[in-house]
């Protein structure tokens, strides 16, 4: 059965939210948001442009995005694959979301906002670490903020240790690179490679 209208959809579910699911709601990063913000290193970067959708992580040593004001972030474009993804998206669409993770916290952190590519070399040396500015960083205004509840996390188990050994066994990058593209890229050279080249290129 596909549900393709709001009527039917709202008939399986209660569609009265409860008080808490929307006073949380808030125009600004009120100073508890402010906390989540700055102790979140892993934020994912949701985006729509022509191309279609990205969702792409980001994430610094301390806290992923520097808030300027309450109604103002900014996210580095660190050192990555240069697709661009994201960035096109934004010439294209300035609409972005946010989904902060904080290791240990159940409780998420989301912002909706619009952003713009700033290549200002005055916040650029404001963000660099080891010297190393980022090329360019998204100027987020933030529309909306507010905290999501600790459920997936306690259903995924995503911060226990019992399930951190999920990634033994699993396909190594230069694995699924060889496979994609028949032996022509990847493999066992590609992993034993890419520590170096992760370290000399993290920032």
């Amino acid at each position: 059965m596909i549900i393709s209208d709001l009527a039917a959809l709202e008939a399986l579910y209660d569609a009265t939210p409860a008080p808490a699911a929307m006073v949380k709601v808030s125009g600004r990063i009120t100073p508890h948001y402010r906390a989540l913000i700055e102790a979140s290193p892993f934020v994912l970067l949701a985006t729509s442009g022509p191309g279609g959708l990205d969702c792409s992580p980001r994430g610094d040593a301390a806290s992923a995005a520097v808030i300027l004001d309450d109604r103002t972030l900014v996210l580095p474009d660190r050192r990555g694959n240069n697709r661009l993804d994201s960035l096109r998206n934004v010439i294209a669409d300035p609409r972005v979301a946010l989904l902060f993770l904080i290791p240990g916290s159940g409780t998420t952190m989301r912002v909706n906002g619009r952003a713009v590519i700033s290549a200002d070399p005055d916040l650029l040396a404001r963000l660099a670490v080891e010297g190393k500015a980022p090329r360019t960083a998204l100027i987020i205004t933030v529309d909306e903020a507010y905290f999501q509840c600790a459920r997936a996390i306690v259903r995924s188990g995503l911060w226990d240790q019992a399930t951190q050994d999920r990634a033994a066994g699993l396909p190594t990058p230069g694995q699924i690179l060889a496979g994609v593209t028949g032996g022509e890229v990847g493999g066992e050279a590609y992993d034993l490679a890419w520590p170096e080249r992760a370290r000399a290129t993290l920032w």
